[in-house]
């Protein structure tokens, strides 16, 4: 009997699609990137359920849109009652692993931005409170020593090594391993020792920590070790090695820091490229020239060129050192004697505006350097070198996975299988449907954003709850987005018919699971 393929899927966070080398970008370096689609499928217009970290990774693992699996904005939780495409595959079999970065439970124990409404409730909720515990990924379940497992089964991981945060000072297990083995700890995470630097940009510092103890290196150690450490085992594998980087705060360790210059990158796309800014781009703007910063590092703001171009040479940092360390990986999978058995796939959580009409991060302005990531499947039954133009969510991931490994989903999942289009002669998806929803009121909303957007390869239509404008693009005229032509009378007809095509995508947004069990 054949094995079933092993499965090693490389995910980054705030990284958009058009910042590799075989992407076209004219400046980062992604050798070992471009080595996986050199041997791979590449998606040029592959999108997020959800521009955001937590809500996207749940649509990941479990194949369904956040409105359905209930992991609807940063801060709320997936519940351990989901199932997940690696709760499959373990039934299956296979023997599963978490590397970095999870997020599928929030990180810190602060609490929510949200103020309170005042009113006392004898019942506070909908639902009853879910049975499960979800302290796992926050800082107390990480005081003891670090050679203390993590608590498995792990929404379907047998094995799990936990990053938690971001940059320097990120957390989880790899914080446990900082403090136990780096004498002088305190002192390379105290910002008063930060190392000096002439760059301005918001969040960007230089940081002390050596190149080999910052989180993309651990990452990358603990994923060999994975991998070594599996030469006798006869079960396939899935491994899923997630690098917090790129994200903010911008502080790439080592040489990485001055790898590029600011002067290398453009901007490109200026705030006053686009003819009629939408309101959160109006606010955004108005903040900036008033000099008002956001109240958390968190949310999007407008900033100038200079800082632009200073946070695109420390993102291209961070790029370039996790390419590095993916090298490193594959080396290891080459070593282990599993690479042509191996199904390498490369994604990202979500973009960054980078510069984009100059705003900074990711937020309800829904634009396609947010909601468009790399997507790589390189498959060792063909090894070839295809880019496709159909269009794919993250949502599919899942089905494909479970497709490539002859195992059947489970009921309620809304993803479907890309393998036939892997060729690149297949259409997979004419659109896709994006949500976007927040805790809180930001960027001038009065309240929480609650938006959907639909995509096709000719037209970006973005809808916001109780708002009495939205966004209409023509992207065959105008595909970087910078008319708005919501109100034009024009484009009335073509304003109508997305608008059906989008109710008829959100019409479908019901959860199918369970199934009914009698007839009433």
């Amino acid at each position: 009997m054949t094995k079933k393929p092993n499965f090693l899927l490389f995910i980054t966070d705030q990284h958009r699609a058009d910042w590799l080398g075989c992407a076209g970008h004219p400046v980062v370096k992604t050798p070992n990137i471009d080595a996986i689609a050199a041997q791979g499928t590449r998606f040029e217009d592959f999108h997020v359920a959800l521009p955001v970290c937590m809500p996207n990774r749940a649509s990941l693992f479990t194949g369904r849109m956040p409105s359905v699996h209930g992991l609807r904005h940063n801060g709320c939780l997936l519940s351990e009652r989901a199932n997940t495409f690696v709760d499959v595959l373990a039934a299956g079999g296979y023997a599963t692993a978490s590397i970095g970065k999870s997020h599928l439970q929030p990180f810190t124990d602060q609490p929510p931005l949200r103020k309170s409404d005042g009113v006392e409730r004898l019942v506070p909720e909908a639902w009853k409170d879910d049975v499960g515990r979800y302290t796992k990924e926050e800082p107390a379940s990480f005081d003891k020593p670090s050679d203390a497992p993590f608590e498995t089964p792990y929404y379907g991981f047998q094995h799990v090594d936990m990053v938690t945060s971001h940059g320097d000072q990120c957390g989880g297990e790899y914080g446990q391993w900082f403090r136990q083995t780096v004498p002088n700890w305190k002192e390379l995470r105290d910002p008063a020792n930060e190392l000096a630097h002439d760059y301005t940009c918001p969040q960007a510092y230089r940081t002390p920590v050596p190149e080999d103890k910052y989180p993309t290196a651990w990452v990358a150690d603990k994923a060999v070790e994975y991998l070594e450490g599996r030469k006798d085992e006869d079960a396939p594998f899935f491994a899923f090695v997630s690098f917090p980087d790129p994200h903010h705060p911008f502080n790439p360790p080592g040489k990485y820091w001055d790898m590029y210059d600011p002067e290398d990158f453009d901007v490109d796309l200026p705030y006053d490229a686009h003819e009629n800014p939408t309101p959160p781009m109006q606010h955004a703007s108005e903040m900036w020239e008033k000099g008002i910063t956001p109240p958390i590092p968190q949310m999007p703001f407008r900033t100038s060129d200079q800082h632009v171009r200073e946070a695109k040479a420390l993102t291209a940092g961070m790029i370039t050192m996790i390419d590095d360390h993916i090298g490193l990986v594959i080396d290891a999978l080459k070593a282990s004697g599993e690479y042509d058995n191996t199904v390498i796939i490369f994604t990202s959580d979500h973009g960054d505006y980078l510069g984009d009409f100059n705003l900074m991060l990711k937020g309800p302005i829904m634009l396609p350097s947010i909601t468009r990531v790399p997507m790589i499947w390189s498959d060792p039954a063909t090894r070839a070198e295809v880019q496709t133009d159909t269009m794919a969510s993250t949502i599919d991931i899942s089905a494909s996975i479970l497709e490539r490994a002859e195992l059947a989903p489970y009921n309620g999942i809304q993803g479907q299988s890309f393998l036939g289009a892997l060729n690149g002669t297949q259409a997979h998806r004419d659109e896709v449907m994006i949500e976007h929803n927040d805790g809180g009121p930001r960027m001038g909303f009065k309240k929480a954003v609650r938006a959907r957007t639909l995509r096709s390869a000719d037209w970006r239509m973005t809808v916001y709850a109780g708002e009495d404008w939205g966004e209409l693009y023509d992207l065959n005229a105008d595909p970087r987005e910078c008319r708005n032509v919501w109100d034009d009378p024009e484009y009335a007809g073509t304003k109508a018919a997305f608008s059906m095509r989008l109710l008829d995508h959100l019409t479908f947004q019901m959860d199918e699971s369970p199934r009914a069990t009698r007839l009433a």
